[in-house]
């Protein structure tokens, strides 16, 4: 089947083959972010450039990016444990291996699906490994003292129309 090539390019605000890696990654200066097992050099210093006190190998408290290299499925299971650690609309990415058959992206999504997260987001990280990004669902991220509030605030609003 020939490949189909597109009528039209891309507009310019969604052609992402032009932005360095830390740019599709979504770092932005003075982001607390924490780096777990993550060893590519070129990240790394690109990383340091941009938010100069990033934590390497610790867990911070509301950090809102958390790196964290999953090489083997058992790597995965720490995945619900890096929620306390990250703020309720930061991001954890999982940095794993392009093309591995003993971890896969569908393994991923299942360990990040059991932790309570949603995949949205996927990157080119390297040559040899991918990135995906999780998040905790918009519907779970209010926190525990806002809901009831938030329910009392929609049963009033209800009873006044």
């Amino acid at each position: 089947m020939p490949r189909k090539t597109p009528s039209k390019p891309r507009p310019p605000e969604r052609d992402y083959s032009h932005r360095l890696l830390i740019d599709k990654l979504g770092v932005k200066p003075e982001q607390r972010v924490v780096v777990l097992g993550v060893e590519n050099a070129e990240f790394l210093k690109d990383l340091a450039d941009r938010v100069p006190k990033y934590s390497a190998g610790r867990l911070v408290k509301d950090a809102d990016l958390i790196f964290f290299s999953a090489e083997a499925l058992a790597d995965l299971s720490h995945l619900k444990s890096l929620l306390r650690s990250m703020q309720r609309n930061g991001a954890i990415w999982v940095v794993y291996p392009k093309g591995q058959k003993h971890i896969r992206e569908i393994d991923v999504i299942t360990a990040g699906k059991a932790a309570g997260l949603v995949d949205n987001k996927v990157c080119s990280f390297s040559a040899t490994h991918t990135a995906l990004r999780f998040v905790v669902p918009v519907a779970n991220r209010q926190s525990k003292l806002s809901q009831p509030l938030l329910r009392n605030f929609h049963r009033v609003a209800r009873a006044r129309i």
